[in-house]
């Protein structure tokens, strides 16, 4: 048999004369090679090229009753769980390209959108109420307004601002993670709107969710020891200009930062051993306390 020739006949002994072993699904076949995931010898034939080694095909499948390979494969994660993945910036794209495609149609296409998916909330002199404040089958407007962008600068802006902290973010968190911190965020802000403006709020754009990434960026940089200086001049830039420049709702800007940072701080900061239990805790808790302020907001404008 010539070398590297995986059809040929097997040798009849190993070195020294001492026979080798043989493969477990063609016991004609003598081998030196064992699959890596549970040491049972195979031939050239059964050989699958693994990152490490080769592995057997029941292996690879999932099929094998061999007890080593019943030994779950340790899946890499991120530092905070998260499970890493080739493109560390897909979650951001689809974003954008979200938000992108909303200002299309709600701009150009359908400019009666605006008015179905902003944050409105209103009640007329005689009582009727409008848009959140009418009731839970308006609240989705919570969430579809901070997809929506009138201006091109607006959203251009945002955009910007969510492409450059934002693949950082979900690297570090994960797709799920980062969704989560991205969504909490954009609704804390909007249910921070509708609680201080009440029956006279009207208000859209993702800056709320921008904010919350802001600030759980802070909560990064800590997490790492790394000078946090930067992040706390963008954020205190930010508001500078929230604060400054009419037009834009603090209240979003706000909401969006406080719900960010502490989401930020119950994601980065779990303890290892019950870290999922803690990051979902953390997200769900905040969820139920923009509820909480929403159900208040309707209660007394109702009262």
């Amino acid at each position: 048999m010539t070398q590297g020739d995986p059809t040929g006949p097997a040798a009849p002994t190993g070195v020294g004369g001492h026979q080798l072993p043989r493969c477990y699904r063609h016991p004609d076949q003598e081998t030196g090679v064992s699959c890596s995931r549970c040491g049972r010898p195979i031939c050239p034939q059964c050989m699958i090229d693994a990152s490490v080694g080769f592995h057997c095909p029941d292996c690879v499948n999932g099929t094998s009753s061999h007890p080593q390979a019943q030994h779950p494969q340790r899946v890499p994660t991120t530092r905070f769980g998260g499970k890493l993945t080739g493109d560390g910036r897909l979650v951001t794209k689809i974003l954008i390209g979200i938000n992108l495609a909303v200002f299309v149609v709600a701009a150009y296409l359908d400019k009666s959108l605006v008015n179905q998916w902003d944050l409105v909330s209103y009640v007329a002199p005689g009582g009727a109420k409008y848009g959140v404040a009418a009731g839970p089958h308006e609240w989705y407007r919570l969430l579809t307004a901070t997809f929506l962008h009138q201006q091109p600068l607006h959203v251009a802006s945002n955009m910007l601002a969510l492409w450059w902290v934002g693949p950082n973010l979900e690297r570090v968190l994960g797709r799920l993670r980062f969704l989560a911190l991205y969504l909490v965020s954009g609704l804390a802000g909007s249910a921070l709107v509708y609680l201080v403006a009440g029956g006279n709020a009207a208000s859209l754009g993702a800056s709320g969710a921008i904010f919350g990434l802001f600030g759980a960026t802070a909560v990064l940089f800590r997490a790492a020891r790394q000078p946090i200086g930067p992040v706390v001049a963008l954020i205190v830039f930010n508001l500078v200009i929230t604060f400054s420049v009419p037009g834009i709702d603090w209240r979003a800007h706000i909401g969006g930062l406080v719900a960010g940072l502490i989401t930020g701080i119950g994601l980065m900061h779990a303890p290892r051993a019950n870290r999922n239990l803690v990051q979902a805790a953390t997200v769900v808790l905040m969820l139920a306390a923009i509820v909480a302020a929403v159900l208040v907001e309707t209660a007394r404008l109702n009262g």
